[in-house]
């Protein structure tokens, strides 16, 4: 079963960054598996659908606003994903990007082969190179419930 593993967020702005540090932090742990490729991407929607070609499993892993505690770990399914208030353009395009990819009959992984592990943000507004507080002691959790998904 080929995996991947993608980080999605934006490197500039404070908590959207998240989904890239997890993957930095996943990929020398999974570096000895070849059967998962671990990535990163601040594209979302199509681009995102583009990615998951030719992977029979995939994680993705970015920030969300659900009006939770900032550095909640959801676990998620695509048609799970939050469409109110989230983060970014990333998590909402995903069940969009999903339907698009099969109706061209593209191989994309099946819903249930699909998880988004998703961090409570507190600040997507702000430029920074590091996450609020609760966001960066959030991190080391998002990577274990990537690896227990493994």
């Amino acid at each position: 079963m080929k995996t991947l593993v993608l980080g999605l967020g934006n490197p500039l702005v404070s908590d959207d960054s998240v989904g890239l540090r997890v993957a930095a932090e996943l990929k020398p742990l999974l570096a000895d598996r070849p059967d998962v490729e671990v990535g990163e991407d601040y594209w979302g929607g199509l681009r995102l659908m583009e990615r998951m070609i030719d992977f029979d499993r995939v994680i993705v892993v970015d920030a969300v606003c659900t009006g939770a505690a900032p550095g909640t770990i959801h676990r998620l399914k695509p048609d799970d994903v939050p469409t109110q208030k989230s983060a970014s353009a990333h998590d909402v395009n995903l069940p969009t990007a999903l339907q698009f990819g099969r109706r061209a009959g593209v191989h994309l992984p099946k819903n249930e082969d699909i998880e988004l592990i998703a961090v409570e943000a507190e600040d997507i507004l702000t430029f920074s190179e590091r996450c609020t507080p609760a966001v960066e002691a959030a991190i080391p959790h998002a990577v274990r419930a990537v690896l227990d998904i493994l």
